[in-house]
C-alpha cells in the first residue's frame, strides 16, 4: 500500500468526524505490514546458511534444499498473516 493511499484513506476519515478511528486502524494496519520486513530478514538468513552448508558439503545438496525451503514457506506465513491483519484492519474493523 503506497503513502498517497494510507494518506488519501485518513483524509476520508477526517472529513467524515471519526478521525482519530480512522488514523489508529491506518497505524495499525501498517505496524502490521511491516511483519514483511522480519520476513524478508529471515529468508535471506535461511538462504545465506543453506549455501554456506552446500559449499561445506556438497553431497548433501536435496537435504538442505528441502529443508531451506520448508523454512522459507515458514517463515512467509508470516508476512501472509500481517497483510492479511493490515487488509482486514482497513477494510472490516
Amino acid at each position: 500500500m503506497s503513502l498517497l493511499a494510507v494518506l488519501l484513506f485518513l483524509a476520508e476519515g477526517l472529513t467524515t468526524g471519526d478521525g482519530l478511528a480512522v488514523l489508529g486502524k491506518g497505524l495499525g494496519a501498517a505496524l502490521a505490514v511491516f511483519t514483511g520486513f522480519g520476513t524478508a530478514l529471515g529468508q535471506g538468513g535461511v538462504a545465506a546458511k543453506a549455501v554456506e552448508a552446500v559449499g561445506r558439503q556438497p553431497e548433501a545438496v536435496g537435504a538442505i534444499r528441502s529443508t531451506m525451503i520448508v523454512g522459507q514457506a515458514v517463515a512467509e506465513t508470516t508476512g501472509i498473516y500481517g497483510f492479511i491483519t493490515a487488509l482486514v484492519m482497513i477494510f472490516v474493523l
